[in-house]
């Protein structure tokens, strides 16, 4: 009984944001303006100039609104950052989301901090940009597209949504800004929406200002060990590689493999690829603020940093996949302290955010 009147509470209140007052231009343009898009937060200026796509601030502004809007949910209870909450830098504090209807996910949230570039690594069968744990998606437009029409996630056809949005005489105005007419279709909310994830960046971590400013003081000792460990003995650096700390390829760790029925719970990239060899390898994930979205792997399993350094450390779980790169470690616990450290030190600004106080209607 208590569930049912949380989740009637939980409708209710979308419907109510739905049906707000409608806010006038200026408390829109106040509480949403348009920002320039500025300079990459300090230590990834190189890694963002290089991306292929610069966000254009007044389709950044509108995927703001759009990102945070539960109306593009079927039943208007969920909306992007349900799940992908700024607090954790833009994943969430739990194994498996939730989804319109109570409906449970089968992976963990991903991040949305710095997809808007990828450090190119030249490896060899590297399949270009990909989005989501086993890459299903090539481009941004097309990841913030596919967990609207999700039966469990936020359950809303595109044609049904955009037809929804078309009602929202207050939009159409936001849209000519952004893409020269007030028509409203699956490709401009798409670009809104990227561009709004474009600009979720972060850097000046106290990383970024000891590597690449000079200040000796930015990390500790122990963060400064855990770095050197993270790159040579404890080997990290294979794959979480380059200003993001992710190489953008797929490994099997042995997460979820049952070695009595030889299977894994989830064949991540083998069902996208078929690539032999690609069961139970999943998309490297960045560090950037990692620390922030505790539980880690891609079925939230290991609760913290250090069970995540401790699972490395004894060499993932063996399975006839297991990536070559994943050996014991050695580390000890003095080690592996300092490499948890370390990965506190990647936490930066640039990404905050919060919801908007209103929404065109």
């Amino acid at each position: 009984m208590r569930s049912s009147s949380v989740a009637l509470l939980v409708v209710a209140s979308g419907l109510i944001g739905a049906c707000s007052p409608r806010p006038t231009a200026s408390q829109l343009n106040d509480d949403n303006p348009i920002r320039p898009t500025g300079p990459a937060p300090f230590g990834m200026e190189e890694f963002f100039a290089d991306a292929p796509q610069q966000p254009a601030p007044a389709r950044v502004r509108l995927g703001r609104w759009l990102f945070y809007d539960q109306r593009l949910s079927s039943d208007t209870t969920v909306s992007c950052a349900t799940c992908h909450r700024p607090e954790h830098a833009f994943s969430e504090s739990v194994p498996l989301p939730t989804g319109i209807g109570g409906q449970r996910g089968r992976r963990k949230t991903p991040s949305l901090i710095n997809l808007g570039a990828r450090t190119m690594l030249l490896a060899e069968g590297d399949p270009g940009p990909t989005f989501f744990w086993d890459g299903r998606a090539t481009s941004l437009e097309a990841q913030v597209l596919m967990p609207i029409a999700d039966p469990k996630e936020m359950g809303f056809a595109h044609p049904a949504m955009i037809t929804r949005l078309a009602t929202v005489r207050g939009y159409g105005p936001y849209f000519r800004e952004a893409f020269g007419s007030d028509t409203i279709t699956i490709d401009r909310v798409a670009a809104a929406l990227a561009d709004f994830v474009r600009m979720r960046r972060s850097g000046n971590a106290p990383y970024d200002r000891w590597a690449y400013g000079g200040d000796a003081h930015a990390m500790s000792v122990q963060e400064q060990r855990g770095m050197d460990i993270f790159f040579f003995k404890g080997r990290c650096g294979m794959c979480h590689a380059g200003f993001n700390f992710s190489d953008g390829l797929f490994h099997n760790l042995g997460v979820g493999w049952n070695a009595n029925t030889g299977t894994f719970a989830d064949e991540g990239r083998a069902a996208v690829s078929h690539a032999p060899g690609s069961a139970g390898a999943f998309k490297t994930p960045g560090l950037r603020d990692v620390e922030k979205h505790a539980p880690y792997m891609h079925d939230g399993s290991l609760a913290t940093l250090r069970d995540v350094v401790e699972f490395y450390n004894h060499g993932g779980v063996r399975n006839p996949g297991l990536s070559g790169r994943i050996v014991p470690l050695g580390l000890t616990p003095e080690e592996v302290d300092a490499v948890v450290a370390f990965l506190h030190a990647l936490s930066g600004e640039g990404y905050q955010d919060r919801p908007p106080r209103h929404f065109p209607q």
